[in-house]
């Protein structure tokens, strides 16, 4: 298998979305859950997206992973690499975007890395180097509240910065109009000033197809769903892979279906909201499954009379003030890996139960509960909502669709939507 695209998504999530856009994009693409074994039969692919959960862990840890990844892929003859990030530069100032960039970047040599998280049909652009969240600054948007990363500062030219320990720059959205030959010249100017990496600026499509074509002729790139976006583009514009028929993951599973949400994201509580109009509906006690008590038993106990009547949604989410409160109580890192493993512990009951369609919302919760089920790869079938695809588990033990869901992706009747695709 010679890829013609390498990526590292830093959460599973994340990975999904970016899986989906290339697949839409006409690239044939696997989605794989962590550096693939060297028995995992794949089948003949043009990219793969090898998933880390390495956003929120320590900085040392994501750069070894992120390096054994860039490994496995450039050995299957991957000349590109992009490290997939999350479209809010969710990062904190000890990193992980800025260390894990600067260890590829010095192992793939390259001189300059373009870096973008924009995905206009998202709402995610950036100009100026600023990172707007629809229409406003991302530190405005409610992304400033995020649990784990928040983010105060729009602008991620000093982002990346503070954490990298490469000099930053900035290609603009002026340069980015006048097009590749405007953008490969400021690439140059910059990497002549001793500056290897540049925040690139986004806020049309077209934007991302002329980042995109730059971005091909170099080793590594940094961003998110967008810049892959582009990269396909560039690699099915220029030959470097022939347009793929896509299809679904597959025919029909059948069996229970069960929804999963551990994002405290507004746009997933809303739609934990709609959902209780058209299914059952657990809130988990977040304080019990700290402590120990036995709330893992008193949820699985309320799904198992429910499941055979159809799909039940199990919540551990929490609005940002809850959290807050929880994460004075009990520590942030405490909570957090307690409540991951109490959902961890209940997709792994639902699964033996039967449970054949199961939909998890947020990232962390996505990748606790799939290193939980041992899934080591995916299929890439329709698309649910801008960024969430169909999954079909590749060398689990069962046959299952899964949809893994970013905390802020998806329509307000998402969950109703993923179960109408996942039969």
């Amino acid at each position: 298998m010679t890829l013609a695209l390498g990526c590292i998504a830093d959460d599973y999530t994340g990975a999904s979305d970016l899986a989906n856009t290339l697949t839409r994009a006409d690239l044939r693409t696997v989605q794989t859950i962590g550096v693939p074994a060297d028995d995992l039969a794949l089948p003949e692919v043009d990219a793969v997206v090898v998933s880390l959960k390495s956003r929120s862990i320590e900085a040392g840890l994501a750069v070894s992973r992120s390096r054994a990844a860039e490994t496995w892929l450039r050995g299957r003859g991957a000349r590109h690499v992009l490290f997939k990030i999350c479209s809010t530069f969710d990062s904190t100032d000890a990193g992980n975007i800025g260390p894990v960039m600067d260890a590829l970047r010095a192992d793939c040599g390259e001189a300059v890395v373009l870096v973008t998280p924009a995905f206009p049909e998202t709402g995610r652009t950036v100009y100026q180097g600023n990172l707007f969240v629809g229409a406003v600054p991302l530190n405005e948007s409610p992304l400033k509240d995020h649990p784990l990363n928040p983010m105060h500062d729009s602008n991620l030219v000093r982002v990346l910065a503070r954490q990298s320990g490469t000099q930053t720059g900035l290609v603009d959205l002026a340069t980015v109009a006048r097009g590749t030959e405007a953008v490969r010249a400021r690439l140059a100017e910059l990497a002549g000033k001793g500056i290897g990496a540049a925040i690139i600026d986004a806020v049309f499509d077209r934007d991302l197809e002329t980042i995109g074509l730059v971005a091909a002729e170099h080793r590594l790139s940094v961003g998110a769903s967008g810049i892959g976006l582009g990269l396909a583009r560039a690699l099915v514009s220029t030959g470097g892979v022939k347009a793929a028929a896509t299809s679904d993951a597959g025919a029909p599973v059948g069996g229970l279906a069960a929804c999963l949400a551990g994002s405290c994201s507004q746009a997933t509580l809303q739609q934990i909201a709609n959902a209780e109009r058209i299914m059952p509906v657990f809130h988990l006690d977040p304080d019990r499954i700290i402590v120990g008590a036995d709330e893992v038993q008193r949820a699985l106990g309320w799904a198992a009379p429910r499941l055979a009547e159809g799909p039940v949604l199990i919540a551990s989410s929490s609005t940002p003030d809850q959290v807050a409160a929880l994460q004075a109580r009990h520590g942030r890192d405490a909570a957090g890996h307690a409540i991951e493993q109490a959902m961890a512990d209940i997709a792994e009951s639902l699964v033996k139960s039967g449970v054949r369609r199961l939909i998890v919302a947020g990232g962390e919760t996505s990748g606790a509960v799939v290193d939980r089920l041992k899934i080591p790869g995916f299929l890439v079938g329709v698309e649910i909502a801008a960024g969430v695809p169909v999954l079909r588990a590749v060398g689990a033990e069962s046959d299952m669709l899964l949809a893994l869901k970013s905390g802020n992706f998806g329509g307000a009747e998402f969950f109703s939507d993923a179960l109408r695709l996942m039969r």
